[in-house]
């Protein structure tokens, strides 16, 4: 099995409405990624967590991050076709609109 490495993306908006929302608020929101978690299975190494407060670190410095990740996932599938099919209808995209959802291939690294 590869592993596979979900990122996804959201708006600025959105995640001012998720920090404002209650904790009834967000575990309600939390209810339909626990159903898609449950429905994909063994095929879930790590759920993740949301993302935030993003830096970028350069040679220079570092500064706030301008990009729009709000979280992650790590999923095990034979091939990216069938991890891009365990994404198929998830709650993500339906959050707000401009969410998105990036999958990347976990390669190996050479001599390991």
């Amino acid at each position: 099995m590869k592993k596979f490495i979900v990122i996804y993306h959201a708006p600025k908006g959105a995640m001012d409405k998720m920090a404002m929302a209650t904790p009834e608020e967000a575990k309600k929101g939390m209810e339909p990624w626990f159903a898609w978690a449950k429905k994909i299975g063994s095929g879930m190494v790590d759920l993740g967590t949301p993302l935030g407060n993003g830096k970028k670190v350069t040679k220079t410095g570092t500064v706030t991050s301008n990009k729009d990740v709000v979280g992650y996932t790590i999923l095990q599938a034979n091939s990216m076709d069938e991890a891009v099919a365990m994404l198929k209808g998830h709650p993500h995209l339906d959050w707000v609109d401009g969410c998105e959802i990036e999958v990347h291939e976990s390669l190996s690294l050479p001599g390991m």
